[in-house]
């Protein structure tokens, strides 16, 4: 499997599986925001799904993978603090905002940073077309911004914070597409990457939720929140794996501009799973945001 990966990394082969990965990822990474903003806290949500994807990732990485070479410990060291630093931002943002105001900011700003990250550490260019593939994402991104700040009176005391804390996500998303992209590549064997990093990025916010768990009044029952736990660390495992091998086989900001879609995905699910309204204005604006993601890919 991982020869065969090796060998298309580059080729049109590798183009077109890169796309298909990108576009499962975005799939992926819009139920797996779903589950965190959904039933339970969102802090005590990722800590279940931490844990799980942590202790699944264990024995792939300390008997099956082939083990990192020396110089992987700096970058698992600087993708653990990226990583971290995210999550927090992601859960506080989701304790501020609904998950359809959150989310399609998160992960439409992430993109431009990406794209700018892409050129600095990978030397990739954009044609004129993919320049107004993200300038198109980048409206119906500020365009969704500025209609929940003129209509969602019930958020309005926290709407504010929850934007900028969007914003700040989405920096972070395209710091660690761009740094893992950097990692997988770095490692004769991506999916010793993969494995190792799911282990040590299983770390912090089971702590975080445990704490917060105990000083509840009225905690949720452990068994069904580690359940959902399990479903999104393997849902973790897909959509992570995905983007990153993605990002190995193609070029890093063309995988982070598709995965994007996920916001047309987000829409669908805020408004049939967790019951929030989306409306034909802001399901508009989404749609927008995939547009420009799809003129990227086919201005490529």
């Amino acid at each position: 499997m991982t020869d065969w990966l090796l060998s298309i990394e580059g080729t049109e082969a590798g183009h077109r599986l890169a796309l298909v990965l990108a576009l499962l990822a975005a799939f992926l990474h819009a139920v797996f925001g779903a589950m965190q903003k959904g039933r339970h806290d969102p802090w005590l949500t990722r800590g279940a799904i931490d844990i799980s994807y942590g202790v699944m990732a264990a024995p792939f990485a300390f008997f099956v993978v082939p083990w990192p070479e020396p110089h992987m410990w700096l970058i698992f060291a600087g993708a653990f603090v990226i990583h971290t630093v995210y999550k927090v931002l992601q859960a506080w943002a989701y304790t501020k905002g609904a998950y359809t105001v959150v989310y399609p900011v998160v992960r439409g700003t992430g993109p431009l940073f990406a794209v700018i990250g892409a050129y600095l550490i990978f030397n990739e260019t954009f044609t004129g077309t993919q320049w107004l593939g993200v300038a198109v994402l980048l409206s119906g991104i500020f365009g969704l911004a500025v209609y929940n700040m003129i209509f969602l009176v019930s958020e309005r005391d926290t709407l504010n914070l929850a934007l900028a804390l969007a914003v700040l996500t989405g920096l972070f998303v395209a710091l660690y597409t761009t740094y893992d992209a950097y990692g997988i590549r770095a490692t004769a064997d991506p999916f010793t990457f993969l494995a190792w990093f799911f282990m040590i990025d299983g770390i912090v916010m089971p702590l975080v939720a445990l704490h917060r768990w105990r000083g509840m009044i009225d905690p949720p029952a452990f068994g069904p929140l580690m359940t959902r736990g399990v479903i999104g660390g393997l849902i973790a495992f897909m959509s992570f794996g995905s983007i990153m091998m993605a990002t190995r086989l193609d070029k890093v900001g063309e995988a982070a501009v598709l995965r994007e879609t996920s916001t047309v995905f987000a829409a669908a699910i805020g408004w049939l799973f967790l019951k929030e309204t989306v409306g034909p204005r802001r399901l508009a604006l989404m749609a927008l945001i995939a547009a420009g993601a799809v003129i990227v890919e086919v201005g490529g």
